[in-house]
C-alpha cells in the first residue's frame, strides 16, 4: 500500500498504548478545567443571573399592574391631563417603563450566562469525547497489533500484486455489530445522562463489541499500511496505468458529492417556499413562518464567529497538509533559518509529523466550535424536530462526522511520521488523504454561505 517496503517489528506498536493513556489523561484535564472548573463558575453565574431576572420579572409584573391600576383611576375620572390622579398615572407609567427594561436587560444578561456556561461545557466534553476516541483508537488498534507475531521482512518491486487483507472483513463485520446495537447503545447512553430510559446492556454490548472490531480492522489496515505493500496500479480503461489508490479516490469523492448535492438541492428547493426573516425584509412575503440557522446566526459578528473561525481553520488545515506533503517530497528539505521555525521543524521527519499535528489540531478546533455552536443554537430553540433544523443539521452533520473520520486517519498519519517517516518513495499517502481533505474542506466553502449567510 505504501510503495516501498519496511521491516517494523509489531513491538512499536506499544507506542500507540503510552500515546492513548497520554490523549485520556489529556481529554479528562480538560473535562476538569473547561466543564469542571470553568463551566461550574459559569454555571454559578447563570443562576445568579436566573435569580436576578426573577426578582426583575417580578418587579416588572407588579410595576405594571400598578400602572394598569393608575390608568383606570385616571381614565375613569375624565382622563383630564391634570390634577393628582394624571399624576400618579404618569409615575407608575414611568415606573413601569423602568421596571420593563431593568427585566428585559436582566433577562438579556441571564442568556449570556446561559450561553457562556454551555460554551465551556460543551467545549469541555466534546474535547474530553473527542479524546476518549483518540485513545481507543491508539490504544485497541495499537495493543492488538503490538501482540501480533511479526512478519519475515520482505523486499519486492514497487509495483506488483497485493496479498488479501482481513482488514475490509473485519470492518464490515464491526459496522454491523455495532449497528445492531446501536439503538441500545443510544437508550442506554440516555439512561446514564439521568433521561427517563431503561438501560438496553444487551444491545450496548454488542455496539461495544462491534466498535472493537471495527477498531480491529482499522488497526490491521494501518498495520499493512505502515509495513508496506507494493502499490497496485490499474489496468482497464479509463484509469489504466493509475495507482489503484489514487482511481479509487476521485471514485469515491465523486459519489461523495452526489450525498452533498443531496443535502444542498433540498435545502435550495425548501429554502425558496419559506417565509424566512430575509423574504420579509426582500418584500416577497408578509409573514415569518419559519425560522432558519441564518436568521438566528448571522445577525451578530458573535454568533457568525464560530463559523468564521471553522472556515479559516479549515482552509489553513488544507495548507498545512499541503506543507506536510511537499515536506514528504522534498529530498533537499533543509530546516528555516527563522530560530523558531527551526525548533518547530528541526528535521524533514518531524517537519511532516509536526504539520500533520497541526492539522489534527485545526480539525479538531472544528469539531468542538461546531457543536458548541449547536449548543447555543438548540439552547434558542432551533432543534432538529423543525423541518429547518432536520435539513441544517443532517447537512453539517455529515459534514462534521467527514472532518471527525479524517481526524482518525490522520491519527495513524502521524503515527507512521513519528516511526517509519515519509519520503519521496510513500508520500503518495498524503497525497491521496489530502485529496479527501481539500473535499471536506470545499464542502464547507459551500456550506457556510448557504445555510449560514443566507
Amino acid at each position: 500500500m505504501s510503495g516501498s517496503l519496511h521491516d517494523v517489528k509489531n513491538s512499536i506498536w506499544m507506542r500507540t498504548v503510552v500515546i492513548a493513556v497520554g490523549l485520556l489523561v489529556v481529554g479528562v484535564l480538560a473535562y476538569g478545567v473547561m466543564a469542571g472548573g470553568i463551566g461550574s463558575m459559569m454555571h454559578q453565574d447563570w443562576d445568579d443571573a436566573n435569580e436576578e431576572y426573577e426578582a426583575a420579572k417580578n418587579a416588572a409584573d407588579l410595576a405594571l399592574e400598578e400602572f394598569k391600576f393608575a390608568e383606570s383611576r385616571w381614565e375613569n375620572n375624565g382622563s383630564q391631563e391634570e390634577g393628582a390622579l394624571y399624576e400618579e398615572y404618569l409615575e407608575s407609567k414611568a415606573a413601569s417603563d423602568e421596571a420593563t427594561q431593568v427585566a428585559d436587560d436582566a433577562h438579556h444578561h441571564q442568556v449570556d450566562a446561559h450561553l457562556s456556561y454551555l460554551t465551556w461545557s460543551t467545549a469541555g466534553k466534546t474535547i474530553m469525547v473527542m479524546f476518549i476516541v483518540y485513545a481507543a483508537f491508539y490504544g485497541v488498534a495499537g495493543f492488538f497489533n503490538s501482540i501480533k507475531p511479526d512478519e519475515e521482512e520482505h523486499h519486492g518491486d514497487d509495483h506488483e500484486e497485493h496479498h488479501g487483507s482481513a482488514s475490509p472483513i473485519m470492518m464490515a463485520g464491526g459496522i454491523l455489530f455495532f449497528m445492531m446495537g446501536f439503538p441500545g447503545f443510544v437508550t442506554t447512553c440516555k439512561a446514564w445522562l439521568g433521561l427517563d430510559y431503561d438501560a438496553d446492556l444487551s444491545g450496548f454490548a454488542l455496539s461495544g463489541f462491534g466498535t472493537i472490531l471495527l477498531i480491529m480492522g482499522i488497526g490491521n489496515w494501518w498495520n499493512e499500511d505502515l509495513k508496506g505493500h507494493p502499490e497496485q496500479v490499474a489496468t482497464s480503461h479509463p484509469f489504466e496505468g493509475q495507482d489503484i489508490r489514487k482511481a479509487g479516490m476521485w471514485i469515491f469523492l465523486i459519489s461523495e458529492m452526489m450525498v452533498f448535492a443531496s443535502f444542498f438541492s433540498s435545502y435550495l428547493r425548501m429554502r425558496t417556499g419559506w417565509c424566512t426573516q430575509w423574504a420579509v425584509d426582500a418584500g416577497k412575503c408578509s409573514d415569518v413562518d419559519t425560522t432558519t440557522a441564518s436568521d438566528l446566526l448571522r445577525g451578530d459578528i458573535m454568533t457568525l464567529l464560530p463559523g468564521a473561525i471553522n472556515t479559516f481553520a479549515l482552509i489553513i488545515s488544507s495548507y498545512t497538509i499541503v506543507l506536510a506533503l511537499k515536506t514528504a517530497k522534498n529530498v533537499n528539505w533543509e530546516p528555516s533559518k527563522n530560530a523558531l521555525l527551526a525548533k518547530l521543524f528541526p528535521s524533514r521527519k518531524k517537519a511532516v509529523r509536526n504539520y500533520l499535528l497541526i492539522t489534527i489540531a485545526l480539525g479538531s478546533l472544528f469539531i468542538v466550535l461546531k457543536l458548541v455552536e449547536w449548543s447555543h443554537l438548540i439552547a434558542e430553540g432551533f432543534t432538529i424536530d423543525s423541518q429547518a433544523g432536520s435539513i441544517f443539521y443532517v447537512a453539517t452533520g455529515a459534514h462534521g462526522l467527514h472532518v471527525f473520520i479524517g481526524l482518525l486517519v490522520m491519527l495513524f498519519m502521524v503515527f507512521k511520521a513519528d516511526t517509519v517517516g515519509y519520503d519521496e518513495n510513500n508520500g503518495r499517502g498524503i497525497e491521496y488523504f489530502g485529496l479527501y481533505w481539500h473535499f471536506v474542506d470545499l464542502a464547507w466553502v459551500a456550506i457556510f454561505p448557504a445555510f449560514y449567510l443566507y
